[in-house]
């Protein structure tokens, strides 16, 4: 089809077998492999387009209305399985791209992320204990994600057999993968251990293959960290990154549960931290009386960093800085032990009456209430204070759902009395992004309604 060294493939695939193929394809090619999800709407999937100019674009589901964009289907791509097999690879070094990881465009339209064979070759040396030689590791996530994109090297060198989920992921599917394909390393979100916990099939599924169990994303809970080392019966660590740093930091296997529970760890292997303020542009941060550093925004710094966003080099010196340090926009601080605990993002942060409050505090303390099963917290605007905070719960019983009082209530007992919720929303379920994330901007028109009816 005509695909050059550096050329662009764009993949719009759901994670199967097909995805990882083309994928490797694209690599020993030397051309660039842009993970398209196929979940991003019609205007996302557009600009991506007309971004990268792809060559090619496999994918069985998308309308491709560019005439200069080949388009490879999944069943042209398994009648090359029987083509005579590709010899001629040409030289690749180790600042040639190889793939695009589009961010989700929870902010404005997506960004690409691209990362080098050296990113990658760095991603591995700092996998620490989620890759041993010969693991089979349970991939929940999108294939498009920088969780799979980035860990071709990773799978190479420890020779990892990488288990896909069912498409929709599913708790039932899931946790049958884990005891039929002998999964060693068990990877996930809190909502979906937590899912696969409730199973009664956990009870008579063999999972005794596991040695690891990991989670992030979202805090869990000590009662879960208990459950998971139980039923599953090996070490629970957490990790936390993002699309641009690659790999970031993470807890340790003998870490105790209030580390696991309440912080994401330490750097990785190779990645170098600093919390600055003013956006990651001024000094670092100091220690307080209470023996905690001030909050700060997350700065990292390493081989695996993505080079930039492609074709976007103002965004880029906006989100590297002349030395090297990736400011990733997310805020934390530093307990007397060096772990990093989350803040929440810079952009989540809303100021009620003059203070600062950070959401994910917030929702980390609600989401211990008896009564809550998952939540989110926004800022939205209101008179007098400015911004107040509003809560999206989904209720652990809907037949007896949480009160706004409770719920302030609750706070007060540990936090300042400016950061309880002033107002409650009760939801089925929360909305996600394409990527699994919480999207917090479509929960904006409903903060603005219940500010409305909000009393002072």
């Amino acid at each position: 089809m005509g695909v050059a060294q550096g050329d662009v493939v764009g993949i719009s695939l759901p994670s199967s077998i097909e995805y990882a193929v083309a994928y490797q394809a694209v690599v020993r090619l030397g051309a660039i492999a842009s993970g398209m999800n196929p979940k991003l709407g019609p205007a996302e999937t557009e600009h991506i387009i007309a971004k990268s100019s792809p060559k090619v674009i496999v994918t069985d589901a998308l309308v491709v209305n560019d005439s200069s964009v080949a388009v490879l289907s999944v069943e042209e791509l398994r009648d090359a399985y029987n083509d005579e097999p590709f010899t001629a690879r040409p030289t690749i070094i180790d600042t040639d791209l190889l793939a695009i990881v589009w961010t989700s465009g929870t902010t404005g339209k997506p960004k690409g992320a691209m990362f080098d064979h050296a990113c990658l070759r760095a991603m591995a040396q700092a996998a620490g204990p989620l890759s041993a030689l010969g693991d089979h590791r349970l991939s929940p996530l999108p294939f498009a994600h920088v969780g799979y994109m980035t860990r071709v090297w990773d799978e190479l060198m420890y020779v990892i057999t990488t288990i896909i989920c069912p498409t929709p992921w599913t708790a039932v599917g899931s946790l049958k993968l884990i005891g039929e394909e002998r999964v060693s390393v068990g990877q996930g979100v809190p909502a979906q251990w937590q899912m696969m916990l409730a199973l009664p099939e956990l009870a008579t599924t063999d999972t005794s293959s596991l040695r690891i169990v990991s989670s992030g994303a979202a805090r869990i809970p000590p009662e879960m960290v208990d459950a998971m080392r139980d039923r599953f019966n090996s070490p629970v660590v957490v990790r936390y990154t993002s699309t641009e740093a690659c790999v970031s930091t993470g807890t340790s296997l003998d870490d105790p549960d209030e580390v696991i529970c309440n912080t994401v760890g330490t750097p990785g292997s190779g990645v170098e931290m600093e919390l600055r303020l003013d956006e990651g542009r001024g000094r670092g941060v100091a220690m307080t009386d209470s023996g905690d550093t001030e909050v700060g925004t997350v700065c990292l710094r390493s081989r695996a960093v993505m080079r930039g966003y492609w074709q976007e080099p103002e965004l880029t010196a906006d989100a590297i800085d002349e030395n090297g340090w990736l400011l990733t926009g997310d805020l934390g601080f530093l307990d007397a032990r060096g772990d990093l605990h989350l803040a929440g993002r810079s952009t989540e942060m809303y100021i009620r009456g003059g203070y600062n409050v950070y959401p994910i505090e917030v929702e980390n303390h609600l989401g211990q209430h008896e009564l809550v099963d998952r939540v989110a917290v926004t800022g939205t605007a209101a008179p007098v204070l400015g911004e107040i905070g509003v809560a999206f719960v989904v209720p652990a019983d809907v037949a007896n759902p949480p009160t706004l009082e409770e719920l302030r209530a609750w706070c007060n007992e540990r936090l300042a009395s400016y950061k309880a919720p002033d107002a409650l929303v009760l939801l089925n379920e929360l909305p996600l992004t394409a990527m699994s994330k919480i999207d917090k901007r479509s929960l904006a028109p409903a903060a603005v309604e219940a500010q409305k009816k909000w009393q002072r």
